[in-house]
């Protein structure tokens, strides 16, 4: 099986990466091919990778297409490999904000994943969802999920709105996460902590809180209520956020990223 990663950015060489270690792959069938000629040198670079100039060399040769570049370049790519695909390959893109449908069309294929991935899979730690055309059979899903693992985990959803959804909360999450950090990491200068302490106070603060989170069944709820006592420091933090409305504003913030990944949507 050779997969073939179209875009050399971040993100496709994040899964390139990734695939390169899973035991569904031999090593070098992984082709990477990007139009920056300052990617592609980086990508020669690396043993296990086969650095391609061409569509014409790589599209017909590959089984499995991973479509990773940004959603603008999307109607010329698509267009140029039109006359070189066919049908029995398998379609992966992570092109934010193009249907299915659209690929389906401008490639006159049927097999196609959509998927959102997010930032933390560049150290393994990602959450990517997808969902498929009818058209991918139960083996190429399979194949599809072992291969989005590399990174992290994979969650399947059942519709493309889904996709949208997790947009607006794994996919723009971190984001949010580091948004909450930075506040604190501000607070804890301003109380006196040099940076590098401010950095390691706040760091461990969410890794510790995540990790007992995830050996638990408790709910974020539960855990606030373990924390906070009547008429503590805690409890005072807490009611400041409940009398800011913190707990809206961060709602209303995951809808405006949903909200801006349908209407991108609906572009394509």
């Amino acid at each position: 099986m050779k997969v073939l990663v179209i875009g050399a950015g971040n993100m496709g060489l994040t899964y390139a990466t990734g695939m390169s270690r899973s035991k569904l792959l031999k090593k070098r069938n992984i082709m990477v091919l990007d139009k920056s000629k300052e990617k592609m040198e980086e990508v020669g670079k690396i043993a296990h990778f086969d650095a391609m100039e061409r569509l014409e060399d790589c599209v017909p040769k590959a089984d499995i297409i991973f479509l990773a570049v940004k959603p603008y370049h999307a109607e010329e790519l698509l267009g140029r490999m039109k006359e070189l695909v066919n049908p029995e390959q398998l379609f992966i893109s992570i092109m934010a904000g193009v249907t299915i449908k659209y690929i389906q069309d401008a490639l006159g294929i049927k097999k196609v994943v959509r998927a959102m991935p997010n930032l933390p899979a560049q150290v393994g730690k990602g959450l990517t969802s997808y969902v498929s055309a009818e058209e991918v059979s139960r083996l190429e899903l399979f194949m599809t999920e072992g291969l989005l693992d590399t990174t992290g985990k994979s969650l399947r959803v059942k519709s493309e709105k889904y996709i949208d959804a997790s947009t607006g909360i794994s996919g723009s999450g971190p984001a949010y996460v580091f948004y909450f950090m930075q506040s604190m990491m501000e607070a804890a200068l301003q109380m006196g902590f040099s940076e590098n302490v401010s950095k390691v106070l706040v760091s461990q603060t969410f890794t510790g809180a995540v990790e007992l989170f995830n050996q638990s069944n408790l709910t974020p709820d539960s855990w606030m209520e373990r924390v906070a006592s009547k008429g503590g420091t805690t409890r005072a933090a807490l009611d400041s956020m409940q009398d800011n409305n913190v707990s809206e504003l961060i709602k209303e913030a995951a809808f405006a990223a949903f909200n801006r990944a349908v209407e991108l949507g609906e572009e394509y």
